[in-house]
C-alpha cells in the first residue's frame, strides 16, 4: 500500500515538470519588416519602425584602410644612402711671398748671372743655383729671372728690365786698352774722422775706373749702436740715373744705381747721412758690392777700407 503511494507521488511529480517545460514561451515583438509602417505599443499606441530603429546602440564606423592587407615584401638588401654632397675642395697650395727681386745682372766668363737681394742681403746667383727658402733658378732671360718654389714646383718670374748679350763676341781691343780693362776699380768712402754726437754727419763712396760703370748694387752696414741713418742720396755720377735705396734700422742700407755706362773718375756713386746717437768709435763697410759694365759684365775693383770716426760728447 505504501509503496503505491510513493509511486503514485513521483507520477504526480512528472507530470508537473513535464508541464512546465512544454509550456509555450511568451512570444517577443517581432521587428517590423521595411516599409510595414507604424507598429502597435504595449499600450496600444503606434509605432514607427525608424524611432524604433533609432533607438538601437550606434556601432562605429570602419575606418579608412591604412595599408595594403597584404603588402609585398622583398628579401633585396636596402639601396644604399645617397653620396652625400661633394665638400667644397680645398684651395690650391700657393707658394709664400716672394722674399727675391732683382738688383742686377753681370756676364761673367760668357755665363750670365743675375744680383738678388733679400732683405739687407745681396748674392749673385747663376741658371741652377738652389737658394734659401726652397727655391732654385730655373732660367736667366732677357726680361727677368724665372724661379721655380720647389715644394710646390712652381715658377715664377721676377722681372728685369735687362737684356744680356751674351751672344755677340767681344770685339778685338787695342793692347792699350785690354791692360786698362784689367786694372781693377778703385773705391774708398769719404767722411769726417771725428764728430760730436747729435750732430749729423755725411760719407761718400766715390768710386775710379777705367771701364766704363754702368750700374752698381751696393751694401753698407754700420754701427747700429752708434748712428742711425737719416738720409741717402745719389751722387753725382748717377744724377741722371736710377737709384733707389731701403734702410734696414739694425744694420744696413741696401743701395741700387744704375746711369748711361760713363767712365767714372774720383766720382761719387752715393752719399749716406748719419746722426751719431752716442760717444764711442763708430765703423762703417762696404759688406757688398758689384760694379757693372756696359754689356752688363761684371768690373773688378779692390776691396775698400773700412771707414771710422770718432764720437765724442
Amino acid at each position: 500500500m505504501r509503496k503505491k503511494r510513493i509511486l503514485g507521488w513521483a507520477v504526480v511529480i512528472g507530470g508537473a515538470v513535464a508541464a512546465t517545460v512544454w509550456a509555450p514561451l511568451p512570444q517577443e515583438d517581432a521587428l517590423p519588416a521595411p516599409g510595414a509602417g507604424p507598429v502597435a505599443t504595449p499600450d496600444g499606441s503606434p509605432k514607427d519602425d525608424r524611432t524604433f530603429l533609432a533607438q538601437l546602440p550606434a556601432r562605429e564606423p570602419i575606418g579608412r584602410r591604412r595599408g595594403e592587407l597584404f603588402p609585398s615584401q622583398s628579401w633585396a638588401p636596402p639601396p644604399k644612402p645617397a653620396a652625400a654632397a661633394v665638400e667644397a675642395a680645398p684651395p690650391a697650395p700657393v707658394p709664400p711671398p716672394m722674399p727675391y727681386r732683382v738688383a742686377g745682372r753681370v756676364v761673367h766668363d760668357g755665363v750670365a748671372q743675375v744680383v738678388l737681394a733679400k732683405g739687407d742681403r745681396v748674392l749673385t746667383v747663376r741658371q741652377g743655383d738652389t737658394l734659401d727658402d726652397g727655391y732654385r733658378v730655373e732660367a736667366i732671360g732677357p726680361k727677368g729671372v724665372t724661379l721655380v718654389y720647389l715644394p710646390l714646383n712652381m715658377p715664377q718670374q721676377l722681372a728685369g728690365n735687362f737684356a744680356l748679350d751674351t751672344a755677340k763676341p767681344a770685339a778685338a781691343q787695342p793692347p792699350q786698352q785690354a791692360a786698362a780693362d784689367n786694372r781693377p776699380a778703385r773705391l774708398r768712402l769719404e767722411g769726417p774722422a771725428r764728430t760730436r754726437a747729435g750732430d749729423p754727419f755725411s760719407v761718400a763712396l766715390k768710386v775710379t775706373s777705367d771701364q766704363a760703370v754702368r750700374s752698381a748694387p751696393v751694401q753698407l752696414s754700420f754701427d747700429a749702436a752708434l748712428l742711425e741713418p737719416v738720409d741717402v742720396r745719389r751722387g753725382g755720377f748717377f744724377a741722371d740715373g736710377i737709384f733707389s735705396f731701403r734702410i734696414n734700422p739694425s744694420g744696413s742700407i741696401f743701395i741700387g744705381a744704375a746711369g748711361k755706362g760713363a767712365v767714372p773718375a774720383d766720382a761719387e756713386f752715393f752719399v749716406v747721412t748719419f746722426k751719431p746717437v752716442r760717444a764711442g768709435a763708430a765703423e762703417l763697410k762696404l759688406s757688398s758690392v758689384l760694379l757693372q759694365g756696359a754689356a752688363g759684365r761684371a768690373i773688378a775693383h779692390d776691396q775698400p777700407a773700412a771707414f771710422r770716426t770718432s764720437i765724442v760728447q
